[in-house]
């Protein structure tokens, strides 16, 4: 950490530790630290809770077991107060978005040089140098909104499950301004059009941007305190002290922006059932 901060300076540090693992891709830029990390978490929760769920028991649970249920249930009790109809299927969604949100923002508490180090024990310095890994998928706006549009469809087919599809589409044309004449109706469809199209795509813009901001300025306050406490074993200590300071605080934003975009998720979704 102090080699990189004092070679080129604090803005070369942050700007080497923003940068992504990617390769060019259909004219853009597909990134691989972003996708292995987020594809290496998931991996985990399935495995982790599948294992539990496969050896539950209806006797006394052990500590492995009870720790699984007791966050099921909490995950279905919000589910329950924000959602009144069938909820087999979104509380394993609730369930999926929390924990694989959680995990992804745990590895901001990670030590940040950590993949730079590694590479350099295994391949140099110069290596190190010139590779780059983020692996913190959530503050990657691409991961934040990639699941953002996955809700957006969502919402969208659980307003045609409930409404149908001429219901939905006479929704988006008559409200929220109602009229009763047929000439009021066709005069005011435009501007409800216009008002649910923004409503609609509010809604993922608003739950892509909260996580990526909290979790990318998590992130860069990090890299500011390794970068300006890291320079030199006068300030190691410091050093670490802040980072553990920032790190016990950045749990509490951890858990709650995973718990904030599972719940809007379930809210938006419990929307898409009510009529205007």
């Amino acid at each position: 950490m102090s080699e990189q901060t004092g070679s080129g300076g604090l803005n070369e540090y942050i700007q080497h530790h923003l940068q992504q693992n990617s390769i060019e891709f259909f004219g853009g830029a597909f990134h691989i630290d972003t996708w292995a990390v987020s594809l290496v978490l998931g991996l985990i929760f399935i495995t982790w809770f599948g294992y539990f769920a496969r050896k539950a028991t209806s006797g006394v649970p052990g500590k492995g077991q009870a720790f699984v249920e007791l966050i099921l249930e909490f995950i279905d009790g919000q589910v329950k107060d924000s959602f009144h109809g069938d909820r087999r299927s979104l509380t394993p969604l609730a369930l999926t978005i929390f924990m694989w949100v959680v995990l992804m923002n745990c590895m901001d508490l990670l030590p940040l040089d950590a993949p730079y180090t590694a590479i350099k024990l295994a391949a140099g310095a110069d290596v190190a140098h010139h590779t780059y890994f983020r692996w913190v998928p959530t503050a990657d706006l691409n991961t934040t909104l990639a699941m953002s549009v996955v809700v957006f469809f969502l919402i969208l087919w659980h307003s045609v499950k409930a409404k149908g599809g001429f219901g939905f589409g006479k929704e988006l044309l008559t409200a929220p301004f109602h009229a009763h004449g047929t000439g009021t109706k066709i005069a005011l469809a435009p501007a409800n059009l216009g008002l649910n199209v923004i409503e609609y795509l509010v809604k993922p813009v608003s739950l892509a941007m909260r996580l990526f901001g909290n979790m990318y300025g998590g992130e860069l306050v990090f890299m500011l305190i390794a970068g300006l406490l890291g320079g030199s074993l006068l300030m190691f200590v410091p050093g670490v002290l802040f980072n553990a300071a920032w790190a016990l605080f950045h749990i509490l934003i951890v858990l709650l922006q995973a718990f904030i975009f599972m719940i809007l998720t379930v809210v938006y979704i419990a929307g898409a059932y009510e009529s205007h």
